[in-house]
């Protein structure tokens, strides 16, 4: 089965539960949607050729924009601070200020205008006590979940987008809550919506719960890995640090002023010499140490993060999975309950021969209802359409892996080779460290001789 195969399936356990759900009125379908007519301005173009069909390349995808999302150094507000980010998007040639609440009202219209689609999470809202870590942390994923939003088909040709990374105005919030006033969702906008079901697969319930499941899959790998990932960069991080210490001690110590008794050294040099010796040694472990930060920030950046990205992406196809059978599949389901109830009511008021005011009431119940139901199925066909087409976009970004696995392999080379060439060119500066009787020098013990000499 190929990627474009496995995307639109409905689990037949799910729907079997979602048949027996509680009736709730408030919550039901209204029929006139599949009516509701739109301006020609907000309707989505048909795609072109096979509108199953997702035909992009991971190189397409991040060319279609860059943004970077940087912290603002001043902190605005007189009492309660809050902290503001620039964002520069590539594509738009814009550089506007936002703050954490103006990107949860831009998730909040991202989810009501595309709800079957992968909305990315964005991450929790601390309230008091941010400290640096916590801001860099939420600052990270700000710039991932951006990114992903840019570069995600749907998502990118929207005006949506193009207000929140380019409006530079005081009011962006009030600014993207009109641009969705008086227009549908995805579904009452797309044009092939209502044809949705003729374009999937009879096993389409078979290719959706095989589809999740591998997702489910490559999530929990993904998430080892960066696990693992991130050991491995912290662990550069502090190596650093206790080079760094050890060239410090090694100054101090190379530093110390304490007198010498003139009984202790017996006219013998060697400790002068190797404090001299010493103090110099600090340069070059500064140097080591600085190598090894390096290294450790660049896998956080080149490896760790685009784990995370794609974490993040494979995390919101999960939550869309849930969405579709919480959401659209529950309510058709309900509705379809409801109607089954309205047919027995239908039977029992005719047998009892009822007053034709009320047999009428009810007949025209049962025609909203049944309008209702048909929205609803319109409704989940579009949801599984647009599943198979998020899961086609998994798998364009799965190449991601070998970008990932590139950049820690060129990190370790790059890292090791660097602190090799500071290590052989720190090794003759100990030579008078091995100095004899006489001053003559004497090399360091291999390992095998420090063994014999230890025995």
């Amino acid at each position: 089965m190929t990627g474009r195969e496995m995307d639109r399936q409905l689990p037949a356990e799910a729907a079997a539960a979602a048949a027996i759900g509680d009736l709730e009125t408030a919550d039901l379908p209204k029929p006139q949607v599949v009516q509701q007519k739109e301006p020609d301005s907000f309707r989505m173009q048909m795609p072109q050729g096979n509108p199953l069909l997702l035909s992009y390349t991971l190189q397409e995808l991040l060319a279609r924009d860059t943004v970077q999302v940087e912290i603002i150094p001043e902190k605005k507000g007189l009492f309660l601070k809050h902290v503001e980010y620039e964002v520069s998007s590539l594509r738009f040639k814009s550089s506007v200020y936002r703050r954490y609440n103006d990107f949860v009202v831009f998730h909040e219209i991202l989810l009501q205008k595309f709800p079957y689609r992968m909305v990315p999470a964005l991450p929790p809202k601390r309230m008091l006590g941010a400290d640096r870590e916590f801001i860099e942390t939420r600052r990270r994923a700000l710039k991932r979940f951006i990114n992903l939003v840019a570069r995600h088909p749907p998502f990118s040709d929207d005006v949506v987008l193009k207000l929140f990374l380019s409006f530079s105005g005081s009011d962006v919030q009030n600014k993207l809550k009109e641009s969705v006033q008086c227009v549908g969702d995805e579904f009452m906008i797309c044009k092939l919506a209502t044809r949705a079901k003729d374009f999937l697969p009879p096993d389409i319930q078979a290719q959706f719960a095989a589809s999740r499941e591998l997702i489910r899959n490559i999530y929990n790998s993904f998430y080892k890995l960066r696990d693992r990932a991130e050991r491995i960069a912290s662990r550069a991080i502090d190596n650093a640090a206790d080079l760094l210490i050890f060239g410090k001690e090694l100054s101090a110590l190379g530093s110390d002023t304490t007198p010498l008794p003139s009984w202790a050294t017996m006219n013998n040099s060697t400790w002068g010499t190797l404090k001299q010796a010493l103090k110099g040694l600090s340069v070059e472990f500064a140097l080591l140490a600085d190598k090894a930060a390096q290294q450790g920030k660049q896998e956080e950046n080149d490896v760790v993060e685009k784990l995370n990205l794609f974490l993040d992406l494979l995390q919101s196809y999960k939550d869309l999975c849930e969405r579709h059978e919480k959401g659209v599949l529950h309510k058709h389901q309900r509705a379809l309950h409801k109607y089954s109830m309205m047919k027995k009511q239908m039977m029992s008021a005719t047998v009892q021969n009822r007053e034709p005011e009320s047999v009428e009431q009810l007949e025209s119940r049962i025609v909203e209802q049944e309008n209702a139901i048909q929205t609803m199925e319109l409704r989940n066909y579009f949801s599984l359409y647009c599943l198979h087409q998020e899961t086609q976009l998994i798998h364009v970004y799965l190449p991601l892996t070998s970008h990932i696995l590139g950049a820690f392999v060129n990190s370790q080379i790059q890292g090791h080779k660097e602190m090799s060439k500071v290590w052989n060119e720190l090794k003759p500066k100990l030579s008078c460290l091995f100095a004899g009787p006489n001053n003559m020098p004497t090399p360091p013990r291999s390992p095998q001789e420090s063994n014999v000499f230890s025995h």
